[in-house]
């Protein structure tokens, strides 16, 4: 059985929401950045980290992937094309997603205060929009990546939700109900719900 070590409103989500979309059984610790739980398993006292038997494993995607090809599930198999395809869509999303929205946190409540630059936020507001538009131009079927939920559709759902409760401008109409659609799904709620 695994272990999710981080507060639900994290990254963590990302990994108990794909632990419930695999039907694979978990304990959490709800531990927050930087506490004692947190530098326990992550000398930087960053959250996620997963516990499996003795290995512990930190870095939300890092987590997502190792369990995805360990299980067969929410990925499309290693050495394929389609999985070409998965890991670019990935990567393009922590760039353009995450990454923007971190930096944003980062300068809103993470740095001491003396380093923070405020006004960055709306030139991240403005990138974030714009990487909203392109994803709803690749969006072609229900998910990203086709006619099944994969990792891609875990982070992005995950960043659209985050870019919400950080006051980031609402997307468009379609992206704005593809991350609705995906907040309804059971596994999502179960993992919200801890």
């Amino acid at each position: 059985m695994y272990t999710v070590i981080g507060a639900t409103k994290s990254r963590a989500l990302r990994v108990l929401w794909a632990l419930q979309e695999m039907g694979e059984p978990y304990t959490h610790i709800p531990a927050a950045p930087r506490s004692d739980d947190a530098h326990a398993h992550n000398p930087l006292g960053k959250i996620p980290a997963l516990i499996d038997g003795d290995a512990v494993i930190t870095d939300s995607m890092a987590i997502l992937t190792y369990l995805a090809d360990k299980h067969g599930k929410l990925t499309a198999p290693a050495g394929t094309i389609a999985r070409a395809h998965q890991d670019a869509m990935t990567f393009w999303l922590i760039d353009e997603f995450d990454a923007i929205l971190w930096a944003a946190a980062k300068h809103s409540f993470v740095l001491p205060e003396d380093l923070r630059m405020p006004a960055i936020k709306e030139v991240l507001k403005v990138e974030f929009e714009r990487a909203a538009a392109v994803l709803t131009d690749r969006l072609e079927g229900p998910f990203l990546m086709g006619d099944n939920i994969t990792l891609p559709d875990i982070l992005a759902c995950h960043c659209l939700s985050w870019a919400i409760g950080a006051k980031f401008p609402r997307t468009d109409d379609k992206l704005f109900q593809y991350a609705k659609t995906l907040r309804e799904r059971p596994a999502f709620q179960a993992a919200s719900a801890q």
